[in-house]
């Protein structure tokens, strides 16, 4: 069973459910319509957040569950909590400057990297020693 990483997915979905919620906020907040995408800078940046998670899920969910499954479900579950730390950090800095974005963005890239060449890897090797 997969307990660890099932949780930490379950909170990386909320994490996405937060950005989009924070989305309808600075709509109304800033006057910006559907199905405009720009407008107050501030809503912009509230928006790329929404946008950059959402386009970083497809890369760090199936990373996240091959790792549980090939090498651990524990130590998958640490680093997707480090790539949730990252992806907050992101819509914290974001929301001040965008300038203030890069740690964050650091962080959830490096977890994500670190999940993908790990099961890559691990594929790899399995393949490779039942041969």
């Amino acid at each position: 069973m997969y307990h660890y990483t099932a949780l930490v997915t379950c909170l990386a979905i909320l994490v996405y459910f937060i950005t989009c919620a924070r989305v309808a906020r600075a709509r109304a907040r800033y006057g910006v319509k559907l199905p405009a995408i720009a407008g107050h800078p501030d809503f912009e940046r509230v928006f790329r957040v929404q946008m950059n998670t959402l386009e970083w899920m497809p890369i760090f969910l199936p990373s996240l569950w091959l790792f549980a499954v090939y090498i651990s479900d524990a130590v998958a579950a640490g680093i997707g909590l480090v790539w949730i730390i990252g992806r907050i950090l992101y819509m914290i800095g974001y929301a001040v400057a965008v300038e203030k974005r890069g740690p964050g963005f650091g962080i959830q890239a490096l977890a994500s990297i670190a999940l993908w060449i790990g099961a890559l890897g691990a594929v790899i090797w399995r393949m490779v020693s039942a041969a």
